[in-house]
């Protein structure tokens, strides 16, 4: 296995975590952002960042987008599409042809 350095990293809050990418996301920061409720709170960090980033935040706005134009965010995958597209079904809706 191959020996990987990690870098201490404080946040704006405060917190105290160890990293080994350039990412600058502090890991306590994003648990406590996580919504409780709602279809984001089913999604993992990077998937829930790149469609807020996109003003994504409701079945109802995700529905306005194919999977292949979703598909193109930075952050999500085929699971993350898979996952989607049971979501909206749940809710009688379905991607954008």
């Amino acid at each position: 296995m191959q020996n990987v350095d990690k870098t201490l990293r404080i946040c704006e809050k405060g917190h105290r975590y160890y990293k080994s990418s350039d990412c600058p996301t502090c890991p306590q920061c994003e648990k406590e952002r996580k919504p409780k409720v709602g279809f984001l709170s089913h999604l993992s960090a990077p998937a829930r960042r790149a469609l807020e980033k996109h003003d994504i935040t409701s079945v109802e706005e995700l529905s306005n987008f194919s999977e292949n134009e979703i598909l193109e965010l930075h952050g999500v995958g085929k699971n993350v599409i898979s996952k989607l597209r049971d979501i909206l079904k749940e809710n009688g809706l379905q991607f954008k042809k």
